[in-house]
């Protein structure tokens, strides 16, 4: 298989025939386009624990930005669990434990498990007790049956009535009644017996475990009855997670959490108890990773909540509907230790509370995104490379031919003129550009083509036009479009159009 080329050190397009022959890079941070100091601060943010504010239209890569930042980071080391308080049900406890105290808890809980042993290695009173040996043939069986496939015969045996004929009958007559029947002597679960080990005489607990047995020492026993003291608890947020949290247009419940409602409420036989109703936030999901707020100045009043999280790295979850049964309840201390990687518009950025901008650019950065970069050698490679890795992406479409790269250079050099009036420039805004890919490839799939050419982006290019274009394109102008399409009632009926009347179409755009 012929080696990769590294686009970015060999930029000459000449040194590939499709963008199969494009290396994709290892760092996803070298995956994104054109963001050149929002990718250094990215990297630095991901080092020195610091928050991002990423401001620029749409489809240029601020999330992707996001998501490799998180990528950057350590394995998270701790696992965050809720706690029954029995002095105050309503007010749970907040457990926090290390790698290395979770490996330590495993290896205890291990040792409480016993060991598990065939039946046949157990002592024969054992397994006739517990089910798996026939007591009339001595032949082993699963204890799921009650008679003995070898002799035909009731494995448990009988007491007292060894020469009823009909025991056999009338024991599975009372056990479909669910009535013990009393002259049999059925299957235990568990049984504890005794043996001497090291000149001491130990107890041995022996349990059904499936088709094994497993067998409880002196020590296992001990560990048991330590794990069985310890107040239940409930894992929050577990140590095998994934360190980027997308909570975008989440609610506030689901970004700072809630407690379940149950009609019962914590009752003791009908409820459950409050520690087992906390639902974790976004927040503390991202505790020791990445909490990423796409469309941040939407959020409104919840931008306090986040500041204050941020500020304290803890943050109580408590029930948020007043008529719920959870309502009464609350964790406190609850860690959300998380980067925030905050985005949104230009137009939107006067709408991102003051404290919290102020927090971020006090404990990180606020960058600008470029919307195109300059018509070069190397940035035509770039855009070399985001082709090859969108096709990658998709997973169904084929690779680009050297023409078809070409192809989308131009139209990327297109856009940058038609969107940002930069002459001798590449559009950044990369997401259309990847719906222009997508469409070729369709073309190029639905052809049969082995790979995406040149007259395929052709054809794409007049199917990925905005709906906008189409109507300019029909009707003239977007006002005769929609003059055309609205009926006479609806134009008596839309405040819209009739404000529209007295605007120009360039107007209307703006």
């Amino acid at each position: 298989m012929p080696e990769k080329v590294d686009i970015r050190k060999e930029i000459d397009l000449k040194s590939i025939s499709t963008t199969a022959d494009i290396a994709i890079p290892n760092d996803p941070l070298d995956r994104v386009i054109g963001q050149d100091e929002a990718v250094e601060l990215a990297r630095i943010a991901a080092r020195q624990k610091r928050h991002l504010l990423l401001v620029g239209p749409p489809g240029t890569g601020k999330s992707m930005i996001a998501q490799a930042l998180a990528l950057h980071l350590p394995h998270p080391t701790e696992e965050v669990r809720v706690v029954h308080n029995p002095e105050n049900p309503e007010r749970p406890l907040i457990e926090v434990l290390t790698e290395s105290e979770l490996n330590r808890e495993k290896e205890s809980k291990g040792f409480a498990e016993g060991e598990l042993i065939e039946p046949q290695a157990a002592p024969p009173a054992v397994a006739e007790k517990l089910g798996y040996r026939c007591k009339n043939c001595g032949y082993y069986s699963s204890p799921r049956e009650k008679t003995c496939p070898s002799c035909d015969q009731p494995k448990a045996g009988q007491e007292g009535q060894p020469n009823n004929p009909f025991g056999d009958l009338i024991g599975n007559m009372m056990e479909s009644m669910g009535v013990p029947a009393s002259g049999l002597s059925p299957a235990k679960e568990k049984v504890t017996t005794t043996r001497k080990r090291f000149d001491k005489e130990e107890v041995v607990v022996f349990e059904r475990s499936g088709d094994m047995i497993r067998m409880l020492d002196q020590s296992a026993l001990e560990r048991r009855r330590e794990i069985e003291k310890q107040r239940p608890r409930k894992v929050l947020v577990p140590l095998e997670r994934n360190p980027f949290v997308l909570a975008t247009g989440a609610s506030e419940t689901e970004i700072l959490g809630d407690v379940r409602h149950d009609p019962f409420g914590g009752h003791v036989q009908l409820g459950s108890p409050p520690y087992e109703r906390v639902i974790p936030g976004a927040i503390h999901e991202a505790h020791q990773g990445v909490l990423f707020l796409d469309e941040l100045s939407h959020l409104g009043q919840t931008q306090r909540f986040i500041l204050t999280a941020m500020q304290e790295k803890r943050f109580p979850i408590s029930g948020r509907n007043p008529q719920s049964a959870g309502a009464s309840v609350k964790v406190d201390n609850v860690p959300c230790n998380f980067i925030l990687v905050g985005a949104c518009n230009i137009q939107d950025l006067e709408n991102v509370l003051s404290p919290l901008r102020s927090r971020i650019a006090g404990d990180g950065y606020e960058v600008l995104v470029d919307t195109f970069m300059e018509d070069n050698d190397i940035n035509r490679a770039r855009i070399a490379q985001f082709t090859a890795q969108e096709i990658a992406t998709d997973g169904k479409i084929p690779p680009a031919s050297r023409a078809a790269v070409e192809s989308i250079i131009a139209e990327a050099k297109r856009r940058a003129k038609v969107i940002d009036s930069k002459d001798n420039a590449l559009t950044l805004r990369l997401r259309e550009l990847g719906g222009l890919i997508r469409s070729a490839g369709d073309i190029a799939v639905f052809m049969d083509s082995p790979v995406i050419e040149e007259s395929h982006v052709i054809a794409a290019k007049a199917r990925s036009r905005t709906a906008e274009e189409q109507i300019r394109e029909r009707y003239g102008t977007y006002m005769k479009g929609l003059g055309t399409d609205i009926s006479s009632a609806q134009k008596e009926r839309s405040q819209y159009y009739f404000w529209n009347e007295h605007v120009t179409d360039d107007q209307a755009y703006q």
